[in-house]
C-alpha cells in the first residue's frame, strides 16, 4: 500500500477517479488476500484504515480542500502504510503482487 500512496503526484478534484480506482483496488485485495489466508484477519482490519483514509481524502478533496492540505493527509496515510508493513511484514509486496 506504500507503492500506491507513492503513486500520487497531484491531489486536486481532477485525480479523484485515480484515488477512487485505486481505494477499490485496495478494497479488493485485502478482502482476497485475506480470504486466500496470504493475510491474518487482523492484517485485513488494520490495513481497511489506509482504505478509509483514501474514503477520506475523496470526501475532502470534494469539498475542495487545499492540495497541501490533500498531502498532508496522504503523507499520514503514507506513514500509517509504513507502520502496517513494518507489523505485518511484507504486506506491500503482496498487495503490489495483485496487480494486474
Amino acid at each position: 500500500m506504500i507503492t500506491s500512496l507513492e503513486t500520487f503526484v497531484k491531489l486536486d478534484p481532477t485525480c479523484m477517479g485515480e484515488i477512487e480506482s485505486e481505494r477499490n483496488f485496495i478494497r479488493d485485495t485485502l478482502e482476497v488476500l485475506r480470504a486466500t489466508g496470504e493475510i491474518s484477519n487482523d492484517a485485513f482490519l488494520d490495513a481497511g484504515t489506509i482504505q478509509g483514509g483514501l474514503s477520506l481524502l475523496l470526501n475532502l478533496l470534494s469539498q475542495g480542500i487545499s492540495e497541501k492540505e490533500a498531502f498532508e493527509q496522504l503523507r499520514n496515510l503514507k506513514a500509517r502504510a509504513e507502520v502496517l508493513n513494518e507489523t505485518y511484514p511484507g504486506l506491500d509486496k503482496k498487495v503490489e503482487n495483485m496487480r494486474k
